[in-house]
C-alpha cells in the first residue's frame, strides 16, 4: 500500500497531494527503528506497524513513502518505534501537518492532508507598503473579535471587523501567534505544531461558516471580484488565508508573530505530550533535554526548550514553516519572538541561523518586512549582538533583519505619563521624550517599530494601559484622555514605524487577557452603545492617522527637536523633507494648564495653518478648545536656533500641529 512511487531528495516534508493523484508523506526521525503511516485514505484502512504501512529511511533520517490512494481531507498520524526507553513505541503527529482534525480531543488527534493550493486568491495587485509607510495593528485573533459570549473569535470572525480597520487608517495587521498551542486559551507564545492553525480559530459549524460566507461575499462583491462558496472556507488553513485575502484587497498587509526561539511546554494536564515533536524519533531519555529531537536543555524563562540551532535539519523546519507562511497564506512580514534569547541560547548556531533565516525570505519575497524582537541588555557577552548588526545586512555581517521593536520612545513616553499624574508640581521628564524621537544608534527611523502599548507590556500582571497610567482614580476623566492623546500623538508624529495595540485607538483603559472568559476583554459595547469617551477618542486616533497618511514629512527621517522645557512640560520638534516645503512643526505639553502666548521657533517666516489639535477631541468638538485660530504667524525673531518664531497657544495636555500656510 505504501511505495517509493514519486518519491525523491526533493519530496517535500509531512504530506503533499500531488495533481496526478495519492500523497506522498515524509517524515524526520533518525534515530528511530521504524516508521509507519496509518489513516484512511480515500476510504482504505491503513493501521498496523508491518512491512504494508512501513515508510522508507534514507541516509539523513528522512523516512518516505507515496500512497496512490490519499485524498484531501484525509487523517493519518506516524507510529514511531524509537531506540529510547520508557515507551519508545507509539503514535507521533506530523509537524509540517496543515491541520489537525477533532477526530480526537488535542493532543490525541489525527494530522489532516490539506491541499497547498486550493483557496482562490484575489489579492494579485496587493504590494506590501514601504517600510516607512508602515503603521501596524496588533491583535490577538481569540479576544479580537468575539461574537459569542465565553467563546475565542475566529479567524473569519477578524474578517468582520476589516472595515473598521480600514476606517481607522491602519495598513499592517500583526495577529499574535496563530499556530496550535498546548493549552487553550493561549496567548501564543506556545506553540506545538508550527504549520496548523490554533483549533479555537476555526469555524466548523455548517451554518455560522454560512453566515460568515455572506460578510466574505459582501466585502468581495464591493470591490467587484468573484464571490467564495462553502467548500473554500471549510478546511482551518483555508479561513486563514480568506483573512489574509480580503485585508489584501482592502489595503492591509499581514505580518505573522513566529516564535523560533523556542516552543510550547509539550504539557497536557501536567502530562507530557507524548505525541509532539519533543521526541520526535522516540527517543524519550526522560529527564535529558538534550536528547530530545528538535530542542536543547537551553530554557530562559520563555515557556519552553530552545530548538536546537546546531542542527541543520532543526534550523531547516523553521524556515521551511516561515517559507510555509509566504507560499500559502502570502504572509507580507513576520515578527520573531526574542531573538535576542534566540541567540544567546544558541550563540553562534543561532547567529548563523538567523542570517540564513532573513537571507533565505528575502530571496523569496523582496519586500517581506523582518522585524526583530531584540533586547540588546538580554544577550549577555555574545560579541556581535549589537542592535545595529540585527538590522544590517548579512553582507555587512548582520544577522539580516529589517526592523526591531524598540523601547526607547515606549519607556520616554509611558516614564513622563506616570510623572504627570502625580501632579502638576511633580518632575517630568521631556529631556527623554526628544532624546528618543529618533531611534538613538540607528541609520533609518523605519528600522524602530515604536509605541506605548503592546500585548506584553499591558497585559494582566504587567504595566497598565495608558488612560490608567494617565489618571489610576478615573481612568475616564480628562487627564486620562487628555494624556492618552499626547501619548499618541507622539509615537504618530515621531520617526519609526508605528505599532497600536488592539483597543488602544478607542481608549480601552483595561490590562488585557487571552482568554475569552475574562473579564479583561476590549469593550466594543462601549462604542457600540455612544461611550463619548470612546467614540470621541477613536475618532481622534482615524484623523491622528490620518494626518500620518497627509503629510509626508512626518514619515519621513528629519526630526530636530529644538525646543524642550522640562519645568513647563513643553516640548517642540521640526519634521521636513529636504527640498519640498513640506515642513511640519508639532508643540506638545503635559502642563494641566493651558500655555498662551508661548514663544517657539518656526523653520521659516510666514503664515504656518494649524493642521491638527488635540484638544478639538474632548468632547467633540470640544466647544471651549484652546487653539490657534487655524493658524498663526511667524513674524518673530529668530528662536530656539530657528529664523522666525511665533507666539503659540498650547492647549494643556495636548498638542498642535503646524504646517507652512
Amino acid at each position: 500500500m505504501i511505495s517509493q512511487q514519486n518519491i525523491s531528495v526533493s519530496t517535500p516534508m509531512g504530506a503533499t497531494l500531488l495533481p496526478g493523484g495519492g500523497a506522498t508523506f515524509r517524515f524526520w526521525a533518525p534515530r528511530a527503528n521504524g516508521v509507519y503511516l496509518n489513516g484512511v485514505f480515500g476510504g482504505v484502512s491503513m493501521k498496523g506497524h508491518t512491512s504494508a504501512t512501513m515508510l522508507t529511511k534514507d541516509a539523513v533520517g528522512y523516512w518516505s513513502g507515496f500512497v496512490g490512494s490519499a485524498k484531501e481531507g484525509d487523517g493519518y498520524k506516524f507510529w514511531v518505534d524509537g531506540p529510547g526507553p520508557n515507551g519508545s513505541r507509539g503514535f507521533k503527529r506530523d509537524p509540517y501537518a496543515r491541520e489537525l482534525s477533532t477526530d480526537a480531543p488535542f493532543p490525541d488527534c489525527s494530522c489532516m492532508i490539506r491541499a497547498a493550493d486550493a483557496y482562490p486568491w484575489h489579492d494579485a495587485r496587493f504590494i506590501t507598503p514601504d517600510f516607512s509607510n508602515m503603521i501596524i495593528y496588533q491583535a490577538h485573533i481569540g479576544t479580537y473579535a468575539i461574537s459569542k459570549a465565553n467563546t475565542s473569535s475566529t479567524f473569519l470572525d477578524l474578517i468582520g471587523k476589516i472595515p473598521y480597520l480600514v476606517a481607522l487608517g491602519i495598513n499592517v495587521l500583526q495577529p499574535l501567534p496563530v499556530d496550535e498551542v498546548e493549552t487553550d486559551p493561549s496567548m501564543g507564545y506556545n506553540g506545538a505544531d508550527l504549520f496548523s492553525p490554533d483549533f479555537p480559530y476555526i469555524v466548523t459549524v455548517p451554518a455560522t461558516l454560512g453566515q460568515h460566507l455572506g460578510t466574505i461575499n459582501n466585502l468581495l462583491t464591493a470591490k467587484g471580484l468573484t464571490p467564495l462558496v462553502i467548500a473554500d472556507i471549510v478546511p482551518g488553513p483555508a479561513q486563514l488565508k480568506v483573512l489574509v485575502d480580503l485585508c489584501h484587497v482592502y489595503g492591509i498587509a499581514v505580518a505573522f508573530d513566529v516564535v523560533y526561539n523556542h516552543a510550547g511546554g509539550f504539557t497536557v494536564n501536567n502530562a507530557l505530550d507524548d505525541t509532539c515533536i519533543y521526541y520526535g524519533d522516540r527517543m524519550n531519555n526522560v529527564g535529558n533535554n538534550n536528547d530530545s529531537l528538535y530542542f536543547t536543555d537551553q530554557d530562559r524563562g520563555t515557556g519552553g526548550l530552545s530548538f536546537a540551532l546546531w542542527n541543520q535539519c532543526v534550523c531547516q523546519f523553521l524556515i521551511d514553516n516561515a517559507k510555509y507562511y509566504i507560499a500559502e497564506f502570502h504572509a507580507d512580514g513576520f515578527r520573531y519572538d526574542e531573538i535576542s534569547d534566540l541567540i544567546s541560547m544558541n550563540c553562534d548556531s543561532g547567529w548563523s541561523f538567523c542570517c540564513n533565516l532573513t537571507d533565505t525570505l528575502r530571496c523569496l519575497k523582496p519586500r517581506l518586512v523582518q522585524n526583530a524582537e531584540y533586547w540588546p541588555n538580554e544577550v549577555g557577552n555574545y560579541p556581535r549582538s549589537t542592535t545595529q548588526l540585527i538590522v544590517s545586512s548579512t553582507a555587512a555581517s548582520g544577522a539580516g533583519f529589517d526592523v526591531v521593536q524598540h523601547d526607547g520612545l515606549r519607556s520616554a513616553v509611558r516614564i513622563a505619563i506616570q510623572s504627570a499624574s502625580e501632579g502638576s508640581q511633580a518632575q517630568v521628564d521631556m529631556d527623554r521624550i526628544a532624546s528618543n524621537l529618533f531611534p538613538q544608534g540607528f541609520t533609518h527611523g523605519w528600522q524602530a517599530v515604536t509605541c506605548v502599548e503592546n500585548h506584553d507590556i499591558v497585559k494582566v500582571g504587567a504595566e497598565q494601559r495608558i488612560p490608567t497610567l494617565a489618571d489610576p482614580s478615573d481612568r475616564r476623566s480628562w487627564y486620562a484622555r487628555s494624556r492618552s492623546r499626547f501619548a499618541l500623538g507622539l509615537v504618530l508624529t515621531a520617526p519609526g514605524i508605528p505599532q497600536l495595540f488592539m483597543g488602544q485607538e478607542f481608549l480601552e483603559d483595561k490590562q488585557w487577557s487571552w482568554d475569552p472568559t475574562s473579564s479583561n476583554l476590549l469593550w466594543w459595547n462601549g462604542l457600540a452603545s455612544g461611550d463619548k469617551a470612546m467614540i470621541d477618542y477613536l475618532r481622534f486616533s482615524q484623523d491622528l492617522i490620518r494626518l500620518r497618511w497627509n503629510q509626508p514629512a512626518l514619515r519621513g527621517e528629519n526630526i530636530s527637536p529644538f525646543h524642550v522645557h522640562n519645568q513647563n512640560r513643553v516640548i517642540a520638534y521640526h519634521r521636513w523633507l529636504e527640498g519640498t516645503g513640506q515642513d511640519v512643526v508639532i508643540v506638545a505639553t503635559l502642563a494641566e494648564s493651558t500655555w498662551y502666548n508661548y514663544a517657539v521657533g518656526f523653520p521659516s517666516s510666514g503664515n504656518w495653518l494649524e493642521i491638527f489639535n488635540s484638544d478639538v477631541y474632548d468632547n467633540w468638538v470640544n466647544p471651549i478648545v484652546a487653539g490657534n485660530g487655524g493658524g498663526v504667524s511667524a513674524s518673530g525673531p529668530a528662536l530656539h536656533g530657528l529664523p522666525a518664531s511665533a507666539n503659540v497657544v498650547i492647549p494643556a495636555n495636548g498638542f498642535v500641529v503646524f504646517a507652512r500656510g
